[in-house]
């Protein structure tokens, strides 16, 4: 029988849970109350003291919150700041709404497990958010892009049963932190569009990750995707658009993969043949790369896109030549670096492969020069397979491992080098016809195996005997601490004069090679030129075989390249350029005149002439700085800047060469070129947009400033346009430093009301220049024109008054279009996008994403119908971005690929409100 002393206490204690309860009830009922103050327009339900009957709550018996649903309601307002006092709550889904303001924290919300933020307009996480969530499964902020810049957080592990990670589209920076294995059930990572640097963390391989999706970073991941091979689970991987580089690792262990998207990086080397044998690969793109060797083979019903851009042996499948495929097995020991990728093209090694000479007759390769190239990797022993093979130099670079034995049976070898390297081991015996140059290798010709001694020594019978680790009969102590010391000493004077040595030999090399390893001339110093060789996604190779040819003639005087650059004289360009003859000239320019210009080997490139400025120590550093950095950009829709040459005062630029000539010769000038159709101007208008969407994504993130001039926009031979000219902006407002702001100025952004009268250079005034040079595309006239009556010489001026009623929009086109119905409707569209790139008030017109949008479908109409020309399953030159998102959306949403996706909502170019409110960045996605 329980005492009434027990039952007092058991009362007390019920009524202490119960004023508990009432507290945390009433502490949780503030909370609500918060959030539907908070919210606008909050729920029309969201009324009475009972909150738990509201729509979208969810409720445990005891009144606790464990849900909150309210995902597309059109919310916009806050998050109160106290959320995480939900103590219960298990779901929060407040997606696709106009949320704003910052995140609240949900630190050690233990019993949370999903949480869908994505599709809103916040703009800050707190530091604590990711506390304490020790069951969180799901996690969702995707397409928030008015974050803040943020880091994935360390305390993300406390998470261990996550299993979906989606944050694209998020401001997220730095790299991707190396903490995977810490989460064994996670299958879906998706954190696309965003800023993250580095390489793919070692961590991956040891997850269960099934898709991945890292594509589209804005400066672009790097570094080799060797991790994917230990990722068994795999089933969708998608990083293109990045800055990976190497080869394409094995991928036979990825049983389930059907989706792969490579495309858009800097790839390297031999497609394994393993991947045309993966069961269940349906689609993959492996285009804007680099690829080499043999065309790779996919099995039937997997949809496959290889581009322009790679350097594949053949046209079709099949093994490549015998010296090719050697050469290619020698390429991969040292990494596939990107200069032989860019060069090495075809299925001859004597057709002008850098660094390769063979034979007057054009057949065997004689000479392999990768001297001073800082190739990595290691000797690899299929040189042997190149019998003829008389001269190797691989001096200067970083290689390790041995010498190969093998290359000691090269029957006509004559000469090799391999000094200045971090080789070891035994140096194979060569015969007395070779000359073998090896200083500068410390370790080489050393036994580096921790035994030693000769076999039969006994202690104390010469200078060669060795005594054992553990001493011998007879031997004392004392004496085998001095011989120890007698030895290291040695040891030490050894060294010493071989770093003596080493140093006074890199010293005479030096001076010998700045006496003779420099082409003639007899100009100054400072009358060289430095041709940066970065590497080049557009596909222009032939640069590096002309600086090659400059280095013919005897090993000890060639002009080897130092650190990717090469100094040569100004005599060069003048003899490319034939003196910069008037016959040469491209076009003329505020900045100078700019050159045709033709190497031995064949290659074009152009150079722009600057006109002379007096230039002092500082500013020659920053020019030379500025040019580091311009040429390591590279974009498709960018004419690459190959390097320049500064002659005394003067500054020459050399950019790839594009044969089809600039717009405005086939606009205006039409001396010997033909009219541009209606489908390749609104092809080069789209292509533009994306070059300068390129360039504002990376100002905004203070990387970078272009100047981009659309009377220097080119076209390549596909007719995908080239934008060329590009700079850093000098003269800021901020008092001298570079400029936050791209333009595309220069002609046409002075146009710009805002530029007119406060001198402001913004990427508004790119977009202004951008609608005049839709202008000039649709009317086929020029910006200013004074041989026109003076209501017609300003182009936007006139047009925009045409563009009042559409009725005279057929009357304004370019007479030589002769337009059909269609076409009319096109031209009407990216009339109406021309009138809204150059309002007067800068807020009025849209960000260069909404441009790629408007003229994506446009493109879309002339799509080829020849299957491998096309870019499939992701955004390409022929895919509407509308499209493209529909795939990724349900992508994300179904393991299947999704194959009819022509249907697409018909795009107007005005929009309903002003685009500084309906249009955002995330409008480019």
């Amino acid at each position: 029988m329980t005492s009434p002393k027990t039952l007092l206490s058991l009362s007390a204690l019920f009524f202490f849970l119960l004023a508990v309860l009432s507290l945390s009830s009433a502490d949780e009922a503030a909370v609500i109350t918060k959030l539907a103050n908070s919210l606008s327009p909050a729920p029309s339900d969201w009324t009475g003291a009972d909150y738990c009957n509201w729509s979208g709550l969810n409720c445990d018996s005891s009144n606790r919150v464990t849900g909150i649903n309210l995902n597309s309601k059109s919310l916009s307002g806050s998050l109160p700041s106290d959320l995480n006092q939900l103590t219960q709550l298990k779901s929060l889904s407040l997606q696709k709404n106009a949320l704003s303001g910052s995140l609240p924290s949900l630190a050690n919300l233990t019993s949370l497990e999903q949480i869908f933020l994505d599709s809103n307009n916040f703009t800050s996480i707190p530091s604590d958010f990711f506390v304490g969530l020790t069951n969180l499964q799901t996690l969702s902020l995707s397409d928030n892009p008015r974050l803040s810049p943020w880091t994935i957080p360390q305390d993300l592990t406390q998470s261990s049963s996550l299993g979906t990670l989606y944050a694209s589209n998020a401001n997220l920076v730095g790299s991707i932190p190396d903490f995977f294995s810490n989460f064994p059930n996670l299958q879906n990572l998706r954190l696309s569009y965003n800023n993250l640097t580095g390489s793919l963390p070692a961590s991956f391989g040891s997850s269960e990750i099934q898709n991945l999706w890292l594509n589209n970073q804005l400066m672009g991941l790097s570094g080799t995707i060797d991790v994917l091979s230990a990722m068994t689970q795999l089933s969708q991987v998608w990083i293109q658009q990045n800055g990976f580089t190497g080869p394409i690792p094995d991928l036979s262990q990825c049983a389930n993969l059907f989706d792969l998207q490579l495309r858009d990086n800097r790839f390297t080397g031999v497609v394994p043949p393993t991947l045309g044998s993966l069961p269940k690969l349906v689609n993959i793109s492996l285009q804007n790369n680099k690829l080499q060797g043999p065309m790779p083979s996919f099995g039937n019903g997997v949809t496959v896109a290889l581009g322009t851009t790679n350097s594949f042996c053949k046209s079709t499948p099949g093994p490549c030549d015998s010296q090719v495929t050697t050469l290619l097995e020698i390429a991969g020991a040292i990494g596939y670096p990107m200069n032989l990728a860019e060069s090495w093209e075809g299925n001859d090694a004597c057709q002008k492969w850098t660094f390769i000479t063979c034979d007057p007759q054009g057949k065997n390769v004689t000479t392999i020069n990768f001297g001073k190239q800082h190739f990595s990797g290691t000797i690899s022993a299929a040189f042997a397979n190149l019998s003829s093979l008389r001269v190797l130099y691989l001096n200067d670079n970083n290689l390790s491992g041995s010498i190969p034995d093998s290359l000691a049976t090269l029957p006509n070898l004559q000469t090799l080098d391999v000094s200045n390297n971090n080789l070891s081991g035994q140096v194979p015996v060569f015969p007395s016809t070779v000359k073998l140059t090896s200083a500068g290798n410390l370790l080489l010709g050393k036994n580096t195996s921790s035994g030693g001694g000769g076999s039969g020594g006994t202690p104390g019978s010469g200078s060669n005997s060795t005594t054992p680790s553990g001493g011998s009969p007879g031997t004392s102590k004392g004496s085998s601490v001095s011989a120890g010391m007698v030895a290291g000493l040695v040891v030490a004077l050894v060294v010493f004069i071989g770093v003596v040595l080493f140093v006074s030999y890199k010293c005479y090399v030096k001076k010998r090679h700045q006496r003779f390893g420099r082409v003639g001339s007899p100009e100054k110093a400072q009358d060289m030129v430095k041709i940066g060789m970065m590497g080049n996604s557009n596909g222009y190779g032939g640069v590096p075989s002309e600086l090659h040819s400059q280095s013919s003639g005897d090993h000890g005087d060639m002009n080897i390249f130092e650190g990717g650059n090469v100094a040569i004289s100004i005599q060069v360009l003048r003899q490319v350029t034939d003196n910069f003859s008037e016959n040469n000239i491209l076009g003329r320019g505020g900045f100078g005149v700019v050159y045709k210009g033709e190497l031995h080997d064949g290659t074009k490139i152009a150079v722009k002439r600057m006109e002379s400025v007096a230039m002092g120590n500082k500013g020659m550093n920053e020019f030379q700085a500025e040019i580091a950095v311009l040429t390591k950009v590279r974009h498709r829709h960018l004419v690459a800047l190959l390097g320049y040459c500064i002659n005394g005062n003067e500054r020459l630029l050399v950019y790839e060469y594009m044969p089809q000539g600039t717009l405005s010769q086939h606009l205006f000038e039409k001396h010997g070129y033909p009219p541009l159709t209606w489908k390749q101007r609104v092809t080069i208008a789209l292509d533009v947009a994306r070059g300068v969407e390129y360039l504002h994504g990376l100002a905004q993130q203070s990387f970078i400033h272009r100047d981009l001039k659309p009377s220097n926009i080119l076209l390549g031979d596909d007719m995908r346009a080239k934008v060329a000219d590009f700079g850093l902006v000098k003269n800021a407002p901020d008092g001298g430093k570079y400029s936050l702001e791209t333009r595309l100025a220069g002609t046409f952004g002075y146009l710009a009301p805002e530029y007119a009268e406060t001198g402001r250079v913004t990427t508004k005034v790119d977009v202004y220049a951008y609608g005049v040079v839709l202008m000039e595309i649709i009317t086929g006239r020029k910006a200013l024109d004074e041989t026109v009556p003076d209501e017609r010489s300003q182009l936007v001026t006139w047009f925009r008054r045409v563009l009042i009623n559409k009725e005279n929009i057929p009357k304004a086109i370019d007479q030589t279009l002769e337009p059909d119905e269609e076409t009319l409707e096109s031209i009407c569209k990216v009339a109406e996008l021309a009138f809204h790139c150059t309002a007067r008030d800068p807020l009025q017109r849209p960000d260069m994403g909404h441009a790629v949008n408007i003229l994506g479908p446009l493109v879309e109409q002339w799509k080829p119908t020849c299957h491998e020309e096309e870019d499939n399953y992701g955004i390409d030159l022929h895919m509407s971005l509308p499209q493209a998102l529909q795939r990724w959306q349900a992508a994300e949403g179904t393991s299947t690929l999704i194959h009819d996706l022509s249907n697409s909502r018909t795009h107007s170019s005005i929009p309903s409100e002003p685009f500084a409110d309906t249009f955002h960045s995330m409008d480019c996605r």
